[in-house]
């Protein structure tokens, strides 16, 4: 069940790409599963890709598995679209590869940071803590050795 957040984010982010795409070409949004459904059948096979590999990455939301997942994605709706029946032509492979390399490797990235900011956060709290702090306030660090007069 721990992919299962990752694999709902992307396909969620593939059908905004789709409907963008549509909406971008004046064509009606609402066919954008006709766009979408061959990059879903792809993100999904990226997915059990990333989960298969001997050295794979661990984590659903580490940006290496963001990386296989945009690769398989990528090549595997082309593929499929071709095979299909439908076009891809040099221009649509270089947006659809920009945009979902934006979108699935992006928010890996910026969950990547967000848990390092708290990791430091975390860290920096628990400094303030064992250096005898109660609540990490500025009013506890700026007092002197009396508690009554700020340190200048």
């Amino acid at each position: 069940m721990r992919y299962l957040p990752a694999v709902v984010v992307d396909a969620l982010l593939v059908l905004v790409f789709a409907a963008i795409g549509r909406a971008s070409h004046d064509e009606s949004p609402a066919g954008f599963l006709l766009t979408a459904w061959p990059f879903l059948v792809a993100l999904l096979l990226g997915h059990l890709l990333a989960a298969l590999l001997p050295a794979r990455p661990r984590r659903p939301w580490s940006i290496l598995w963001g990386v296989v997942v945009w690769v398989v994605t990528v090549t595997g709706g082309m593929l499929l679209r071709v095979i299909s029946g439908d076009t891809a032509q040099v221009p649509f492979i270089i947006v659809a590869t920009l945009t979902l390399g934006v979108f699935l490797v992006g928010w890996r990235g910026i969950t990547a940071l967000v848990r390092r900011n708290r990791s430091r956060a975390a860290t920096t709290h628990a400094e303030v803590e064992d250096a005898g702090v109660e609540d990490g306030t500025v009013e506890d660090i700026a007092t002197g050795p009396d508690d009554e007069h700020p340190v200048a």
